[in-house]
């Protein structure tokens, strides 16, 4: 039995896109808004018409496509003073947009309307009703967000509900209650929407920011206290500290109090989707982020491990298949055998009954982690040094040395060269190439050695490289770890080394990317002739 339904309007392509490092093409915008489409979202605002060349697009191309389940939403604002609805050009462009739906803010704080549009009390109220009207006489559908509703009710309760009694008046279909501030805490929050809902008989929706860390509880309780709608974007972005965050709104609402928001198995999808949106603005996803975070589900100590193995709902709130996440199990100086039995078994390792052994790994890895080395962030290495020790073939070639050449001549560029000789399949190949950097140069000589026997690294790409100084006391002689990200285009995997010679480390954090994504082209490829064989017996 579904519960009271919710409705889920996100703003991710107008509120989100004014958070900072976030830009999207028209196209990004298309490529989101068919993914929020598909995802179950009711509403969907595209942007601005009036504001940009970019919004003013979307909505052409928008406008052409076929949506399966959301109405997008045009923003923009009340009219201009002094003009009339027919003359305003900015409520023309609204209905231009041919949009179902339009978002339409005004003022409701005496303090904006005074001093930032210089008009009267009184006439704000004019502007908002003659707009909303306008809006319906064109058959849209009016949501009503009052601007920084909640600071206009602190300091004039009365005026400020006036203007939701104008817009209420107008025909406005919904009335958001915005705290475009995000300074509203909790508890004036609820006594503020209880009021309201006294006094006014449209839907409700809200609309939090997140400046005071509260948006994802303050949009939660709106709708325990009345409010149908509620208005975020994926992964909280916004401006300045974000808007309330849909990937947290939308499981609490239906996983944790029975609202229905989205179909059941659509939700199984959040954290791809999160993951889509993070992609497209190119901006790397919180790990920390509850329900679709990497670490949402992490669990680190031996103590948590070993509960978590017996029962999940020892130390995790809600599966996190529910939301499309999963359970990672990190190997670190805390960890237990607890850590290693499950992180050995995810992997396909026999160690189970081998108590002697994973002792025997628990003490290694503790040793190595006060040398400096960071497993919970560089599983690539950590699958590598788990075979390693228990015998399982990791290993595609070998080092037989390196050297490393650097060159700076007067009013010229440094130039770095590498020649380096690797053990591979039982040949020694020897070689040289260049780089813009030693470390670069490295990894030039590296492909250039492995490629004519594994052709496949040319998939393999470099897509980070951190450096962290461990112990900055000890000056250009300090221990440093290198952490390497690389990808192949459908999975990414990192790896490091620990040492003080940031090339030594390098080389170590290089190797392990190499033979770990040679290994994994291995065993997929052994699973693929196995499935073919069993095929052939049947």
């Amino acid at each position: 039995m579904q519960g009271k339904k919710v409705f889920i309007f996100d703003t991710t392509l107008r509120d989100g896109t004014q958070g900072t490092r976030i830009s999207f093409s028209v196209e990004d915008k298309l490529r989101i808004a068919q993914k929020l489409d598909e995802f179950g979202i009711d509403y969907i605002e595209g942007g601005w018409p009036m504001s940009n060349p970019r919004d003013f697009f979307f909505f052409q191309k928008a406008s052409r496509l076929r949506w399966k389940h959301a109405k997008l939403v045009a923003f923009g604002s009340t009219l201009r003073p002094g003009l009339l609805p027919e003359q305003d050009p900015n409520l023309n462009q609204l209905i231009e947009a041919g949009t179902p739906a339009v978002s339409l803010f005004g003022k409701s704080w005496l303090l904006h309307v005074e001093k930032g549009l210089k008009i009267s009390p009184e006439e704000n109220i004019q502007l908002i009703s003659h707009s909303i009207a306008f809006l319906k006489r064109a058959r849209k559908e009016v949501i009503s967000t009052p601007s920084i509703f909640f600071d206009g009710y602190k300091d004039d309760p009365s005026y400020a509900l006036s203007t939701l009694k104008a817009a209420e008046s107008a025909g406005a279909d919904t009335i958001v209650l915005c705290d475009t501030n995000g300074g509203t805490l909790p508890h004036e929050l609820v006594a503020i929407v209880q009021e309201v809902r006294r006094q006014i008989g449209a839907p409700l929706g809200i609309h939090c920011h997140n400046d005071s860390e509260t948006a994802v509880a303050n949009s939660v309780l709106a709708v325990l206290h009345g409010c149908q709608q509620v208005q975020g974007t994926i992964n909280g972005y916004g401006e300045r500290c974000g808007n309330a965050n849909l990937c947290s709104v939308l499981p609490n609402l239906q996983l944790k109090l029975g609202f229905y928001c989205i179909p059941e198995e659509r939700l199984r999808e959040l954290t791809s989707l999160s993951r889509f949106v993070s992609e497209v603005a190119n901006l790397a996803p919180p790990p920390n982020q509850p329900f679709v975070g990497r670490n949402a589900f992490a669990h680190k100590g031996g103590v948590h491990v070993s509960a978590v193995m017996r029962d999940p709902a020892t130390y995790e709130h809600i599966s996190p298949e529910r939301v499309g996440n999963r359970r990672r199990v990190l190997v670190s100086d805390l960890s237990g055998r607890s850590n290693i039995f499950y992180k050995s078994k995810e992997l396909g390792l026999e160690t189970i009954g081998d108590v002697g052994k994973v002792s025997e790994i628990v003490r290694e890895l503790k040793e190595l982690e006060h040398e400096g080395y960071q497993f919970e962030v560089a599983e690539g290495s950590l699958e590598l040094l788990l075979r390693r020790k228990l015998g399982e073939p990791a290993e595609h070639f070998s080092l037989k040395g390196f050297r490393v050449l650097i060159e700076k001549n007067e009013n010229e560029p440094s130039r770095a060269e590498v020649s380096i000789r690797v053990l591979v399949n039982g040949r020694v190949e020897h070689t040289a190439a260049e780089g813009n950097g030693p470390v670069h140069a490295l990894d030039n000589a590296i492909r250039k050695a492995l490629r004519r026997f594994y052709p496949q690294i040319s998939k393999m790409k470099l897509a980070d490289y951190k450096v962290r100084v461990l112990n900055e006391k000890a000056g250009t002689a300090a221990k440093v770890r290198v952490l390497i990200e690389s990808g192949d285009g459908q999975t990414s995997w990192s790896t490091m080394g620990v040492s003080e010679n940031i090339m030594e480390a390098s080389w170590q954090a290089l190797s392990d990317s190499f033979n770990y994504f040679l290994l994994k082209r291995a065993v997929a490829q052994e699973m693929v002739q196995q499935n073919v064989e069993g095929a052939v017996n049947q």
